[in-house]
């Protein structure tokens, strides 16, 4: 049941992460192509460093949601790097990705001392511009609930199982397996 979760979730990753991924580069061909007269930046053309960010991280994302997945899914085993101990080592630093994206981009809208502003983002909405950035930041926010749930969900798994160095797809019987302790496959 758990794997089913888990693989869902990863799925659910892998299109907010896309979404993510289509705004942030919106954002960016925007920015870096800015009309002369545009009120925005007074027509000079700039990029926001917190989107480069949130672009990679969810470039890494999309590619790393569905590889994980397909392991989950598939039950496939290759050494090291479908343990439960390599998931959570990469949804940790997912996790770092995407918190240090969103709470960059979520202060982005108030006024800092340095960098840029994007202003009061609920205020301007008949704007696209503003409409995709708070789209970003959404999907963003979303993007690392997810990766969130995911850390909690198989680091719980993990640590009730002894099974970190198990094949992350969770679906193994510890009383069929020749390296299990003897109590365990003693079990009824």
């Amino acid at each position: 049941m758990i794997h089913t979760v888990r693989f869902v979730l990863y799925c659910v990753l892998f299109l907010f992460a896309a979404v993510t991924l289509a705004l942030s580069a919106v954002r960016i061909h925007y920015t870096t192509h800015i009309p002369p007269y545009d009120p925005t930046n007074y027509g000079v053309q700039f990029y926001d460093p917190v989107v480069v960010e949130l672009l990679v991280t969810s470039i890494l994302t999309v590619l790393w949601a569905p590889f994980v997945a397909r392991t989950i899914h598939s039950r496939l085993e290759h050494r090291f790097f479908s343990s439960f101990a390599a998931e959570l080592i990469g949804l940790f630093v997912f996790f770092l990705l995407w918190l240090v994206g969103v709470a960059i981009a979520t202060n982005t809208s108030n006024p800092p001392e340095v960098g840029v502003y994007w202003g009061n983002l609920s205020s301007c909405w008949f704007y696209w511009e503003c409409r995709t950035l708070t789209a970003m930041l959404a999907f963003a926010w979303l993007s690392w609930i997810v990766v969130f749930a995911l850390l909690v969900t198989s680091l719980l798994f993990a640590i009730a199982n002894k099974a970190f160095r198990e094949p992350m797809h969770g679906r193994w019987d510890r009383r069929a397996t020749q390296y299990g302790d003897m109590s365990m496959r003693n079990l009824p």
